[in-house]
């Protein structure tokens, strides 16, 4: 009996020594910086994630960014890397980009819009038809008011801000109102997100005339700094690190376009006769938003059917 007490004494010394090396072996002090810092000339391998060098001459629709402010490039700096990396984002930007700047860039500049306002669609949308909780639709994200001031229709059966070159040329028209009014593209810009009236409180009660020296809301301030750094990361992909070739962009399907000046009681009889599906027909005509068209007043519209041989033959 006693000699089990020596034995289990003695194990207890142990276990308290043991505890206490190991105690001062944890506060030991550690470098995490030496381990992490390459050798001179060391290759990386594997993922980087790096800092980004801002391009000079930073410019939206020709009118110079101010990058020498502190403040500004900073702006600057925090658009470019939340967008370089957002890879998957980016990449469908690129993808979807090769489908759509094609009809968007000859309506802006047929309207005398500079080319740069084709990333607005992308800030806007993701180049995707979406509905905002506030109700703006479409690639231009349109609000209903500001959809039927410009000349398009809305409604429950048909709905145009889903069509993407006449919702283009109605942001053409918000745009050129716009740079009137404020005097530059960029406030052009910005009152696309924060609207005319919004900008011109800001502008009346800060007394400036400049986006760069006007304290905005945070989605407005941020705003052309996101355009700018979405144009060059979609400009210059592999100077950001984006392997992507033709082959994995998205291309448009060549449509040729019917003409119907009376009701269509069923879309799924009416693109049988085209040898496509309903699925397919909507696909093009998106603006289409029942699966009938009433058209009471016997008004022209145009349809995109897609040529044959690049979808299954509808069944």
């Amino acid at each position: 009996m006693k000699l089990l007490k020596n034995v289990l004494m003695l194990l207890g010394v142990c276990f308290v020594v043991s505890t206490l090396i190991f105690a001062v072996q944890d506060k030991t002090p550690v470098n995490v910086q030496k381990k992490a810092d390459p050798t001179p000339g060391h290759q990386w391998n594997g993922y980087r994630i790096t800092t980004i060098d801002i391009p000079e001459g930073l410019n939206f629709a020709g009118e110079a960014v101010p990058a020498q402010d502190p403040e500004v490039r900073e702006r600057v700096d925090r658009e470019f890397l939340v967008n370089k990396y957002w890879q998957s984002n980016a990449l469908l930007l690129m993808k979807r980009a090769h489908m759509y700047f094609p009809v968007i860039e000859p309506i802006l500049a047929k309207n005398g819009i500079p080319d740069d306002f084709k990333y607005l669609a992308v800030a806007e949308s993701g180049l995707l038809n979406v509905v905002s909780p506030a109700g703006a639709t479409g690639f231009w994200q349109l609000m209903r008011g500001t959809a039927k001031e410009y000349g398009l229709e809305v409604n429950g059966n048909v709905d145009e801000r889903y069509h993407i070159a006449k919702s283009t040329e109605a942001a053409c028209q918000y745009l050129k109102k716009a740079k009137e009014k404020f005097g530059t593209w960029t406030l052009a810009a910005a009152s696309y997100n924060a609207g005319s009236a919004g900008i011109q409180k800001y502008m009346d009660i800060q007394k400036a005339n400049s986006y760069y020296d006007l304290l905005l809301g945070e989605e407005t301030g941020r705003y052309v700094f996101r355009l700018l750094a979405i144009k060059e990361i979609l400009s210059h992909p592999r100077k950001y690190g984006f392997d992507i070739s033709a082959k994995d962009l998205y291309v448009n399907v060549p449509t040729y376009e019917v003409e119907v000046d009376s009701a269509i009681s069923n879309f799924a009889d009416f693109a049988k006769q085209y040898g496509i599906n309903y699925k397919i027909l909507k696909r093009h005509n998106p603006w289409l938003r029942e699966p009938n068209l009433n058209n009471v007043s016997g008004k022209k519209y145009v349809l995109e059917i897609p040529r044959n041989g690049y979808y299954m033959d509808a069944k």
